[in-house]
């Protein structure tokens, strides 16, 4: 599965630098059109993860992620012959489809380990940071020394590939004893979801959280480095590797503390942590603090990445899981859509350092509703005890 999960990443990676170059120069596209792809993507994510939680059990959890890697890799064929934008936009949109297809149900099937459930999602979500990474640091050489197609190629075989290793290992991955066919059939499921308590809070943390990772670090971060550090773009895109490998590191500490630890204790700390970090960062101007501040950001992110979905496994029943996974996917991804528009619009209406502070703001609030979350939980628990 992680495997899988790495090579879906790496052909993601690839495309990402690559792409906003190839709509420039196969339909001259301007900046608004480069950055309709993001939200077209995401909008084909969203509208696909809650379908896919609901059918995993029932068409097959191997299945649904091989056809999700296929429709990937047939989109990208698509992307490769097409010539008007519109059309473009549509198989990009699918692509997102895929990406829910195959997302959703390898979250879903780590949430399932309910074993060691932080470090299985923890090690997910390391595959897919390394495979990114990966990914885009080759991304540019592939569209410049082999052609500008290559990355799509590059993509869809990966995505060939991950389908390969995904139907090797689908009778080992998608046993699930306790699921039942009669939850999967059942579209009200998705109320009982939503009542458990803790899921909307963990819903709207996600959100927020992935909102502020799009909004303000992926797009908003390299232009505060370039016009408030003065740093050249070599020097920004160091600064910004700085920050993933922040996100690993985290990420692999958090997999041995989240078993061990009461994971909502951990979020509420992880959070008030990374709002410290973006609110201090507006009087951080030296390079060298510029450099600790977003290796230290990348961390803080990487600590709570993966928490707020073990809660949801740890709180939802365990034949719930693919609905209750498919739910927390969708409201994320309206956090992944909405990030970029609200976080570009107060930059552009105030100040380059509005998004930081309101995000500060935001992660702080979140913060202190887990706290209270946690210590409700504890009380609860005294109580039955």
């Amino acid at each position: 599965m992680l495997a899988a999960a790495f090579l879906f990443n790496l052909g993601q990676g690839v495309l990402r630098p690559s792409l906003p170059l190839y709509l420039q120069q196969f339909f001259g596209a301007n900046y608004r059109m480069v950055t309709l792809i993001p939200v077209v993507f995401g909008a084909g994510k969203w509208a696909a993860n809650l379908p896919t939680g609901y059918l995993l059990d029932r068409l097959g959890r191997g299945r649904l992620m091989v056809a999700g890697l296929l429709v990937i890799a047939a989109s990208d064929v698509a992307s490769v012959v097409v010539s008007i934008y519109a059309t473009f936009l549509g198989v990009r949109g699918v692509a997102g489809m895929g990406w829910a297809m195959f997302g959703t149900v390898a979250t879903t099937i780590m949430v399932d380990r309910s074993a060691a459930r932080g470090r299985a999602i923890s090690f997910l979500l390391m595959s897919e940071t390394l495979g990114l990474l990966l990914g885009s640091l080759a991304g540019g050489s592939i569209y410049q020394r082999v052609a500008p197609t290559g990355p799509f190629v590059f993509e869809a075989g990966c995505m060939v590939l991950g389908a390969a290793v995904v139907a090797w290992s689908a009778p080992r991955a998608t046993l699930n004893p306790r699921a039942t066919p009669v939850a999967v059939r059942d579209w009200r499921l998705v109320r009982s979801v939503v009542r458990t308590r803790g899921v909307q809070l963990m819903s709207v943390t996600n959100a927020a959280v992935t909102a502020i990772q799009t909004g303000t670090l992926v797009f908003l971060f390299p232009l505060y480095l370039a016009e408030r550090g003065g740093l050249r773009p070599e020097t920004v895109g160091y600064l910004v590797g700085l920050g993933v490998l922040g996100r690993l590191v985290a990420l692999w500490l958090i997999s041995s503390l989240s078993d061990m630890r009461d994971r909502l204790r951990l979020l509420a700390l992880g959070l008030g942590a990374h709002g410290v970090l973006l609110g201090s960062l507006t009087v951080v101007t030296e390079p060298i603090l510029l450099g600790f501040w977003s290796l230290m950001i990348g961390a803080s992110a990487g600590f709570i990445a993966g928490l707020p979905t073990a809660i949801v496994g740890d709180r939802v029943a365990p034949a719930l899981h693919g609905v209750a996974i498919g739910w927390l996917r969708t409201i994320t991804d309206a956090g992944m859509l909405l990030g970029p528009l609200v976080m570009g619009t107060l930059a552009d209406a105030v100040h380059l350092t509005t998004p930081f502070v309101c995000a500060a703001l935001l992660v702080f609030v979140l913060a202190w509703l887990c706290h209270r979350e946690a210590l409700a939980a504890s009380s609860v628990s005294e109580a039955s005890a």
